[in-house]
């Protein structure tokens, strides 16, 4: 089935964004509950959403977390840290602009709250008017790996699961991808190669801007 769509994942994908969420989820851990964690403890969490991401280690140091509340007070403290320090990752205007040329409809799905999305695509350059949807943990019930964000982005911009292709940084999106039926490029932005050697996912990039020189690859396929 010929690719009709694109959809991104936004954190590692996008954007550059996993270490400072880390460091905003190790300040938050501090000051609230007074914790030292580490930032590795967020690895196995990564493209869950942050309810999972803070969940899984405050369940790791026996935390009880107050919901929503630290959760709001992480993406507030993310949010002061982005101004200037996020990066967007090589090719991603490019890849997104060629999208548009080639006709493809596009959406960006993130298990991430709207107020992340709206700050990290501000500061890079890519407002979320630039694609046809998007998707955030608000509007899904099961995050990643369940394939709910995906069947609901494809479904957002009138494409058959079949018919997308999903760019991910995280083995649970790799898996969430397949479960939704999508084909999927894994970007190594945030774990090395090996991390996706049981995820099959169908490409394997170190970026969009490595992606973009196998263009024609891809929609072949």
């Amino acid at each position: 089935m010929t690719i009709k769509a694109v959809i991104f994942d936004m954190d590692g994908v996008l954007c550059d964004s996993e270490a400072l969420i880390a460091k905003a989820a190790v300040r938050m851990f501090r000051e609230q509950h007074g914790v030292d964690v580490l930032e590795e403890d967020f690895a196995p969490f990564v493209g869950t959403g942050e309810a999972r991401y803070l969940g899984g280690v405050a369940e790791k140091y026996g935390i009880e977390l107050a919901r929503p509340a630290d959760k709001d007070i992480t993406y507030r403290m993310y949010l002061e840290m982005i101004p200037g320090n996020l990066r967007v990752l090589p090719g991603v205007h490019a890849f997104v602009e060629r999208c548009r040329s080639e006709g493809l409809r596009t959406a960006v799905a993130t298990s991430a709250d709207r107020i992340k999305l709206d700050g990290n695509l501000r500061e890079i350059g890519l407002p979320p008017g630039d694609f046809d949807a998007v998707i955030t943990g608000s509007d899904i019930t099961h995050p990643k790996p369940h394939p709910e964000i995906f069947t609901t982005a494809a479904a957002a911009i009138g494409v058959t699961p079949g018919a997308c292709l999903v760019i991910e940084d995280s083995f649970h999106g790799v898996e969430a991808a397949h479960g939704a039926g999508c084909r999927c490029a894994a970007l190594c932005t945030t774990f090395p190669p090996e991390r996706f050697a049981d995820r099959h996912p169908r490409w394997l990039f170190n970026d969009l801007e490595h992606a973009l020189t196998q263009w024609d690859a891809i929609l072949a396929d």
